[in-house]
């Protein structure tokens, strides 16, 4: 029974290490990274960073393209990356995450370095338009191993990358109360306007008086 136990926690374990949710520490123990899961659920850290991923998805364009071979920003990917970075601006207490891509064309080594160097680019221009570095996590280059459109020709669609929420910022002061729900369903600047042509927050204000 002992021996079966053992083995069941082995399993476990290594699934465990294999599901490594996003923004968890890469050098972390097991013990470590179980804690600050349990942490994250029993906070509900975790189901709020799911919700303001969903969104930041929503509301802004989260992915920009590339030419072949290229990983240079063009007009239309700056002009994205000016609306991520507004969005972001406006929540000073979430990290983002930044994974790059490429089309089939080339070797899988090629293509990974291709898609670090992308996602790179638009990290470099996201810094450059007032992000604080450390809210942007480590660059993630996953290559040519998720097409959007299975070809192995060149397809536009395909050379990308894509901003994604990854978490919260730690011992942030906005968080040191764990005021998750706050940040997730606070008003930015560019909120959409009603009818009226008032801010959301405007027109909840006047239906109250």
């Amino acid at each position: 029974m002992i021996k079966h136990v053992a083995i069941l926690g082995l399993v476990l374990s290594a699934s465990a290490c294999s599901h490594r949710q996003a923004g968890t520490p890469i050098d972390g123990s097991l013990l470590g990274a179980s804690a600050l899961n349990n942490a994250a659920v029993m906070s509900g850290e975790r189901d709020f960073a799911i919700q303001l991923a969903q969104r930041f998805a929503n509301e802004v364009p989260t992915t920009i393209n590339f030419a072949f071979n290229e990983s240079r920003l063009d007009g239309e990917a700056r002009q994205v990356l000016d609306r991520q970075a507004h969005w972001i601006k406006q929540f000073p207490e979430v990290r983002f995450r930044v994974f790059g891509h490429t089309d089939s064309v080339g070797s899988t080594a090629y293509n990974k370095r291709l898609g670090q160097r992308r996602a790179r680019a638009a990290v470099n221009y996201l810094v450059s338009r007032g992000i604080d570095r450390r809210r942007l996590e480590a660059m993630v280059s996953l290559g040519e191993s998720q097409l959007l459109v299975l070809t192995n020709g060149q397809e536009r669609r395909n050379r990308r990358t894509v901003t994604e929420v990854s978490g919260f910022m730690k011992r942030h002061p906005s968080l040191l109360d764990g005021k998750y729900a706050q940040i997730v369903y606070r008003d930015y600047v560019a909120s959409a306007k009603s009818e009226t042509g008032l801010t959301l927050s405007e027109s909840v204000t006047l239906a109250e008086e």
